[in-house]
C-alpha cells in the first residue's frame, strides 16, 4: 500500500476489493426498540431520549437518514474502516464510492447511477408502524427525492421473539373507495382514522419475505426485518393511531410539497390504487427463499444458497449458507453489501464473525462490501466452525445480472 494513496484506495488494496465496513445505528423518534439488532442493552437510547430508540441498524448505505431537524450529520451513512500500524481512520463509503467508481461498483452501475443506489437495514420495532406508503418516483421528485421500492426479509436469527404484533397490513380490501381512503385521511386528527379497517393483515413467517412497490400502504409488523431498498428514505404515514400511541400530523404531510399540504387528493394520487385494492396483491408480492441452483447440487459443493429479494428490479438480496467445516468459492456478478448472521471464519483475506452483543461505538468484523471485481472473480469463503454454518446476507444494486428466476 501507498502511504501516497487515498484511505479508500488503501482499504480497497488491503481487503483486496472487499471493504470493511462500521455498524451504522439509526434511531427513530416514533418507534419503540425491539432489542434484536445484538446492540448493548445500555445502548439503545444512546443519543438520548429526545431522539428516541434505535431500532434499525443501515447496511451499505450512502443514503443519509432524515429523522428532522435533530438528525446527526452523518446519520444513515455507513463508514469504510482502515486499520493500519495500530490507526484506525474512517471515510464514509458514500466518498469511498465517489472515488473508486467502477472499480467498486463495476462499470454498469456506475455508468448509470454514478452512485451506490440502494442499501439496506435492519427494521427492530417492537410493535406495529402505521399504515404508510414510499412515493413513486413522480411525487418523490417533488420534493427532490427518489420514489422508493423495498423488500422484506425476516431471518431466524434475529427472531427469537415475534414482538408485540407479527402481523403487518398489506394494501387495501379489494372494492374500497377512494372516497372511504379520503374520510380516513380527513380524520387524521380526529384520535383513530380507522384507515386499517380497510385493509387486512398477513401473519409474518420468519425465513420468507414480501415485496413492497412505491405506492402501496403497508404497516410493517414486528418481527424483526432485513430490508433492502432503493436509496432513498421518502415515506408518509397515512394511519392517525397505532396502539397507544398518536402519530402526528406532520408525518401524515411528510414529503408533500409545501404548495398541496392540505390536498387530501394528492395523497390519493401518491397511492398506486390498483395495487392496492388487487386481489392478487399476496401473489404479486409474497416471496418464499428460490434456491440459485438444485439444493443436492449445493450441499455437494459445502454451501446452500437462496434468491429472498427477487421481485424488484431496483435491488435483490440473497442468503448464502456455508456449512460447518467447509471451504467454498462464491462468484456473483455484481457487487454486494453483506452481514453476517450467524458463524464465523474467513471471506477473502478477512475474518467474520458474528457477534452476539455490540456497544454503540464497537467496531465489528460482521459487514463488508464487495467490489464487482472481486465478486466476479469469487470470494473464498472458510467456515472455521465444525458444528455452526456461516450463514450471510447479501444486497445487491439494481438489475442483478444472476437474477433469472
Amino acid at each position: 500500500m501507498s502511504n501516497n494513496s487515498s484511505i479508500a484506495k488503501q482499504a480497497f488494496e488491503q481487503g483486496e476489493g472487499i471493504l470493511r465496513l462500521a455498524p451504522n445505528w439509526v434511531p427513530r423518534s416514533f418507534c419503540v426498540p425491539g432489542r434484536r439488532i445484538k446492540l448493548h442493552p445500555d445502548d439503545y437510547y444512546a443519543l438520548g431520549g429526545e431522539r428516541g430508540g434505535i431500532d434499525e441498524r443501515w447496511f451499505s448505505s450512502t443514503t443519509p437518514a432524515d429523522n428532522g431537524p435533530l438528525t446527526g450529520e452523518i446519520e444513515g451513512l455507513s463508514e469504510v474502516i482502515f486499520e493500519h500500524n495500530g490507526t484506525t481512520e474512517r471515510i464514509l463509503l458514500k466518498e469511498a464510492v465517489s472515488e473508486l467508481k467502477g472499480e467498486l461498483l463495476g462499470d454498469r452501475i456506475w455508468d448509470e447511477y454514478e452512485s451506490w443506489p440502494m442499501y439496506s437495514k435492519f427494521f427492530d420495532n417492537k410493535g406495529a408502524l402505521p399504515h404508510h406508503v414510499h412515493h413513486r418516483d413522480e411525487h418523490a421528485k417533488l420534493t427532490g427525492q427518489n420514489g422508493k421500492p423495498e423488500a422484506y426479509y425476516f431471518p431466524p436469527q434475529v427472531n427469537n421473539h415475534g414482538g408485540d404484533f407479527p402481523y403487518t397490513f398489506f394494501g387495501l380490501n379489494p372494492g374500497t373507495t377512494k372516497e372511504q381512503v379520503l374520510e380516513c385521511l380527513k380524520n387524521f386528527t380526529e384520535g383513530d382514522n380507522k384507515i386499517t379497517n380497510l385493509s387486512s393483515a398477513q401473519r409474518l413467517q420468519p425465513g420468507t419475505g414480501w415485496n413492497v412497490p412505491p405506492g402501496l400502504l403497508h404497516a410493517p409488523g414486528s418481527l424483526c426485518t432485513y430490508e433492502p431498498q432503493k436509496a432513498s428514505d421518502v415515506f408518509a404515514m397515512y394511519q392517525s393511531l397505532v396502539g397507544d400511541a398518536i402519530v402526528p400530523e406532520e408525518l401524515l404531510w411528510k414529503d408533500t410539497p409545501e404548495d398541496r399540504v392540505g390536498n387530501y387528493q394528492h395523497l390519493i394520487d401518491v397511492l398506486d390504487w390498483d395495487l392496492n385494492v388487487d386481489p392478487n396483491l399476496q401473489e404479486k408480492c409474497f416471496m418464499d427463499p428460490k434456491p440459485v441452483k438444485p439444493v443436492d447440487q449445493m450441499e455437494t459443493e459445502g454451501y446452500v444458497e437462496k434468491w429472498i429479494c427477487y421481485k424488484s428490479e431496483a435491488f435483490s438480496a440473497k442468503e448464502l449458507t456455508v456449512l460447518p467445516g467447509e471451504s467454498v468459492v462464491i462468484e456473483d456478478a455484481a457487487a454486494y453489501g453483506m452481514i453476517m448472521m450467524q458463524g464465523h471464519g474467513k471471506m477473502g483475506v478477512w475474518d467474520i464473525e458474528t457477534p452476539s452483543l455490540i456497544r454503540f461505538d464497537q467496531l465489528t468484523h460482521d459487514e463488508y462490501f464487495v467490489s464487482e471485481k472481486a465478486a466476479a472473480e469469487g470470494v473464498k469463503i472458510v467456515n472455521h466452525s465444525q458444528t455452526d454454518p456461516i450463514v450471510m446476507l447479501k444486497h445487491f444494486g439494481p438489475n442483478n445480472p444472476d437474477l433469472n428466476l
